[in-house]
């Protein structure tokens, strides 16, 4: 394992120096442009790397071999950190967060501190027996899901998520609706996300959503409120998948040559903030993924006094060039 983990970073280095990519703090200062906290409004929490799934697209790349769990004593200190921040947000994720043994706890404990309460699920979990409490927490918490749907193919979807995943999503999503998500009307909120199959950017995102409603709801009758498209970022699972397939190279050239920089005012970085299962914190989900401390310093969400003030730099790396392409990842 060791000897392939080195092969792959030389194949990664090599292709890095061929892609020939301005790296990404360069680009922004071409652009007169820096990226810089705001206010602060959305904690967002990974409650470990634990998922029934070892998705190909995965930059955290959880999977069923995953051990990294939060622990009792870390969600403590989360849920301190959560009240002094006062944040109007907590996104709940992972991994597959509906794994976690003490999620329906946290979710209780979490919802009535903010006024918004997001959690990200793989819907395929939530298809297994013994997951009615969890859905009934959620729906007793107003807690809008977020859940993970490539494709309106099959086949697309399980070459990236794996067997059986998109009947099973189905079954979810249609469990979902009976329980009041998605419905229209309904505050019980249901989106989806999707990500492309390979080495290309998505399409766009409001054509994409008037797609899956139509087809969705037409050929199962599955109502859902909003569908977010977004850019497969270059890290883990997936950026060994473009190394190994020789793709690394093109699809960074894709993602830098399609930088637009209005985007970078709505980033998620600049009012958010990541916090992985053992406390430290992050500017977002993807530096956590890449080891990029906020502030480029370990640091623990004991030792913080509230949320980031207004002003800081934000870390950044040349995967975040999937954040600014195209319409964004906000």
């Amino acid at each position: 394992m060791a000897f392939e983990s080195k092969v792959v970073d030389r194949q990664y280095q090599n292709q890095e120096k061929a892609s020939a990519v301005e790296p990404f703090s360069a680009t922004l200062a071409r652009h007169g442009l820096e990226l810089k906290r705001g206010v602060t409004t959305t904690l967002q929490i990974n409650v470990g790397l634990r998922c029934n799934q070892s998705c190909r697209h995965c930059h955290v790349e959880a999977g069923p071999d995953r051990n990294e769990l939060m622990s009792r004593e870390t969600f403590e200190e989360v849920a301190a950190y959560a009240r002094r921040g006062s944040f109007e947000v907590i996104d709940i994720t992972g991994g597959s967060p509906e794994l976690h043994p003490r999620i329906t706890e946290m979710i209780s404990r979490l919802a009535p501190i903010a006024n918004r309460t997001l959690f990200r699920c793989n819907l395929t979990v939530l298809a297994e027996e013994n997951r009615e409490e969890l859905i009934a927490v959620c729906q007793a918490h107003r807690v809008g899901i977020i859940a993970s749907f490539p494709s309106l193919d099959a086949a697309q979807a399980e070459a990236q998520r794996g067997r059986e995943v998109f009947g099973k999503s189905l079954a979810t999503l249609k469990r979902l609706n009976e329980s009041g998500y998605g419905r229209p009307g309904s505050e019980l909120e249901l989106n989806l996300v999707s990500n492309p199959a390979g080495a290309f950017l998505p399409v766009p995102q409001a054509q994409a959503e008037k797609r899956f409603q139509k087809d969705l709801n037409e050929r199962w009758g599955i109502r859902f409120h909003r569908l977010y498209t977004f850019s497969n970022v270059p890290l883990g699972r997936f950026r060994r998948w473009l190394v190994e397939s020789g793709n690394y190279g093109k699809y960074m050239q894709r993602l830098a040559s399609g930088f637009n920089p209005c985007t970078v005012g709505g980033l998620m970085c600049r009012s958010l903030v990541s916090v992985n299962w053992n406390g430290s914190l992050f500017d977002c989900d993807f530096n956590l993924a890449a080891g990029i401390y906020m502030g480029g310093r370990k640091l623990h969400v004991s030792q913080m006094a509230g949320a980031p003030k207004p002003g800081q730099a934000i870390a950044t790396s040349d995967h975040c060039y999937a954040c600014t392409a195209g319409s964004g990842f906000t």
